[in-house]
């Protein structure tokens, strides 16, 4: 946490009060708990962005991307527990950073605040953004994934499909909640090697990451039990009561009304899932 739709969330969330704004002032606010990452310096990233206007916010993957009129990307990955936000943090004490704005314009600030202080902030010129976006260090956004590239991407591995999902290099976005979601959705069960899919698997999964996504993202994500996430208004996000497994362990499956939501451990993650919609099913020879 935060997967994609809460970060799209988030973008959208600051989007229209950042874009167009000149920045006056990015500050790290005092805190006493462990920093976030910052690279370069705060003192570099201030002289090389300071009196630049923002020309858009938009997201990449698991990461809040922020374009100045320089070229330059200010890049975000929230990690654990990282929000960006207008106002009202969740507390006082795990403000991170301040973006002030030139003008009467309100807000005048957009904070980010990260309670475990995992996140990263990353300042890349232009050039360097596109080859890092090339590198093939994260894959395709899992929203621009068609079933094909699904195949092509998964269809030798002999990992599991649940574990194969949530590398960033296969496809980028999707962690461990939606995982989960989205193999319930397609019927899929977790344990099922990548290479012994069937092509009617595969477009499952593809169709259903665009719909478990999309409906997430209307929801404005999910908050958990820890209420950690918050949208940009500091508000809890809705679509954890439409979750149909993930941690709903020993609770009847909302799906099929028959068995009740099993957990296992798969790559140290918690996976649910429903041992009737989701059966392991021995292919023939």
């Amino acid at each position: 946490m935060p997967e994609l739709p809460e970060v799209e969330t988030m973008v959208r969330g600051v989007r229209e009060a950042m874009t167009g704004r000149t920045l006056k002032s990015l500050e790290m606010v005092p805190c006493d708990c462990k920093p976030i990452q910052l690279s370069p310096t705060l003192k570099t990233i201030q002289k090389r962005l300071t009196r630049t206007k923002i020309l858009a916010v938009e997201r990449f993957a698991k990461r809040i991307v922020i374009v100045h009129s320089t070229g330059e990307r200010l890049v975000i990955e929230p990690r654990m527990t990282g929000l960006m936000l207008l106002n009202d943090p969740p507390d006082p004490d795990h403000l991170r950073l301040k973006w002030t704005f030139t003008g009467r314009k309100q807000p005048q600030n957009v904070w980010f605040w990260d309670r475990r202080g995992l996140a990263t902030c990353r300042l890349y010129s232009e050039t360097d953004w596109r080859k890092w976006r090339e590198s093939g260090t994260i894959g395709p956004d899992a929203l621009e994934v068609d079933a094909e590239e699904w195949r092509e991407r998964i269809k030798l591995s002999r990992r599991a499909v649940k574990v194969a999902m949530l590398d960033q290099k296969t496809v980028a976005g999707i962690g461990n909640l939606y995982a989960s979601e989205i193999l319930h959705v397609s019927q899929v069960h977790p344990e099922t090697r990548c290479r012994q899919l069937t092509r009617q698997q595969i477009e499952r999964i593809a169709e259903n990451t665009q719909h478990v996504l999309r409906e997430a993202i209307r929801y404005e994500g999910s908050t958990l039990s820890d209420g950690t996430y918050r949208n940009a208004l500091n508000k809890s996000g809705g679509y954890q009561n439409q979750h149909r497994v993930y941690a709903r362990e020993g609770e009847a499956c909302p799906t099929c009304e028959q068995a009740t939501i099993q957990r296992i451990v798969q790559a140290q993650r918690s996976t649910f899932f429903c041992p009737c919609c989701q059966s392991k099913r021995r292919r023939k020879r």
